[in-house]
């Protein structure tokens, strides 16, 4: 047995007649016959706009497939509208009901719709990972929080393509572990600081040297001292005993070209 709820599909469709479908179906008539006399009934709309946002969610890294899944509508339909019904001979198709335009143009490019294997750019992962290194977080703790086993997560850390689902996982650890002291949550001290130190011997970058905006930007560069870039960020470096970063490289050229 079918399971759609009584309705007027059912009424057409499992030509159902029951009260129910009998009255959603007079209900459809009237509605559609009245927005025809007042010039308001579009059962369709093209269908181009649609097709073109379907492939350019293909071109981010989100299948038809996993589109059709995601929008809540059939992977025939959505194969109709990209390529036809290549068997029939029928051209993609043209028009699409207003519904299912709107359930597919819903789907965003955003990393929640990638599918988990899903190759991707691993500058925020990298990143995430390297700053909770630096904070005294251990690889071999990070790795467990994680369930993968330490080798894959060493190459995780230095990778620069990771799977969609990786960097989910790695975006909610750091927004879970950012914050906490390490010490505080089961690693020793000697751990914590060894772990430190290979962050500093590796120029990875602190949690505070980067904001939501920057850290998975591959163009932007970790702000090491809240300064970097200008004269204070140089003598800030100094300082901390940082060695100095390309902006506060630039910064310090500029004005030793500006005293010339």
């Amino acid at each position: 047995m079918n399971g759609r709820p009584h309705s007027n599909a059912k009424y057409h469709l499992e030509k159902c007649r029951c009260g129910t479908c009998c009255q959603a179906a007079r209900d459809y008539e009237n509605n559609r016959y009245r927005a025809i006399a007042y010039g308001r009934w579009h059962p369709f709309v093209d269908a181009e706009p649609v097709r073109q946002h379907v492939r350019a969610l293909g071109e981010f890294g989100i299948g038809w497939i996993r589109v059709a899944k995601l929008a809540g509508v059939s992977t025939g339909g959505v194969s109709k509208l990209l390529y036809g019904d290549r068997p029939r001979g029928l051209e993609p198709t043209k028009r699409v009901r207003p519904e299912t335009a709107l359930k597919l143009l819903g789907i965003e490019p955003t990393l929640d719709n990638l599918g988990a294997r899903t190759p991707i750019w691993g500058t925020g992962t990298r990143r995430r990972l390297q700053a909770l290194v630096a904070k005294g977080w251990t690889q071999s703790e990070l790795a467990r929080r994680l369930g993968v086993d330490r080798a894959n997560f060493g190459r995780t850390i230095v990778s620069n393509l990771v799977e969609a689902g990786t960097a989910r996982a790695v975006l909610a650890l750091y927004d879970e572990l950012w914050r906490l002291d390490p010490t505080e949550q089961g690693v020793p001290r000697h751990r914590a600081e060894a772990a430190r130190l290979i962050a500093r011997n590796n120029r990875w970058a602190p949690i505070g040297a980067w904001d939501d905006e920057s850290i998975d930007d591959p163009q932007a560069t970790p702000d090491w001292t809240g300064r970097c870039g200008t004269p204070e960020g140089r003598r800030d470096h100094h300082r901390l005993r940082i060695p100095l970063c390309e902006p506060c490289r630039t910064a310090r050229r500029e004005a030793r070209q500006a005293a010339a």
